[in-house]
């Protein structure tokens, strides 16, 4: 079975436990809406490759690690995008939760699946309680205070923020937390697997920041210049688009350098590889390179 496949069925088996007729069926609407049909999946697919490069013996907690690290970054997502923040019209190609269910429904739609996320792992985790606790705290310490998912947009409510202390509690902080859940669940130890989030997660950032700028020339499926809207710190405004395109590649191969020896090695290395071309293809540095060449700004 595919790493995509799977982590379809267990997120479709995970929602399978609360949609029951007692349940209000608005918020069951809007939770599968916010999460199916899914974007790239690559945080839950990072926890299952790590998984999986530390022999995967549990795979049913690694699957709960997989889809708790989806869940949350839907839920991140769903309140991202609610007029107290971005009052954006478009995720993933289709119309937003809140536009499409209602502000106070978005609102609890974001909330229901931060708790479904941790009910897959307490689901889960009953078979493997020496794992369950370490598995929770790297968790928890992805998504809170001080460093984690919640603390980075909260950063986008302070006057003033670094841009690399913003890029690693924004967007890092879930990347680092998939490397680790993925090597708890398969019970191997996290940290050898730290550096490769952490890159990504600073990779994906910058990836972002340039997509933001770029708009429709990259078919995002989300509103686009942002970032600027905002007043949020970017790389690419800091170091322009070439210099954030030329800050992106760096990452990506610091990512692939970072990749602790293990038998599946090379597997993962080539995943980050294709990884970084399916962010940023080729044709952006060369659409970059136009625009810089016809503007003479860097």
């Amino acid at each position: 079975m595919s790493i995509s496949l799977r982590i379809e069925q267990a997120l479709d088996q995970h929602f399978s436990r609360v949609e029951t007729d007692g349940a209000p069926p608005r918020l069951l609407a809007a939770m599968r809406h916010a999460v199916f049909p899914g974007g790239a999946r690559i945080r839950p697919q990072l926890c299952l490759a790590v998984a999986t490069a530390c022999a995967d013996d549990a795979p049913a907690l690694s699957n709960a690690a997989a889809i708790a690290m989806e869940l949350l970054h839907c839920a991140s997502l769903v309140h991202d995008d609610m007029p107290c923040f971005d009052n954006a019209d478009l995720r993933r190609g289709q119309i937003t939760v809140h536009k499409q269910f209602g502000e106070p429904l978005a609102l609890l739609t974001g909330d229901a699946l931060i708790i479904l996320a941790y009910q897959a792992l307490a689901h889960a985790g009953t078979r493997w309680p020496q794992r369950l606790a370490p598995l929770l705290q790297i968790v928890c310490d992805g998504t809170g205070a001080p460093d984690g998912i919640v603390a980075g947009q909260a950063w986008e409510c302070e006057p003033k923020v670094a841009l690399s202390q913003y890029q690693r509690a924004k967007t890092g902080a879930l990347f680092v937390a998939c490397t680790g859940a993925g090597a708890v669940a398969a019970g191997a130890d996290p940290q050898p697997w730290r550096r490769l989030g952490e890159c990504l997660g600073e990779a994906y950032q910058v990836a972002d920041d340039i997509r933001d700028v770029m708009g429709q020339s990259l078919a995002t499926g989300k509103p686009q210049g942002q970032d600027a809207h905002h007043g949020r710190p970017s790389s690419a405004a800091d170091l322009g688009l070439l210099g954030a395109f030329g800050y992106f590649r760096e990452l990506m191969q610091a990512a692939v350098d970072s990749v602790p020896a293990c038998p599946a090695r090379g597997m993962m290395q080539t995943l980050v590889r294709a990884e970084s071309e399916r962010l940023l293809p080729q044709r952006a540095r060369e659409q970059i390179t136009r625009g810089v060449a016809e503007t003479g700004l860097a």
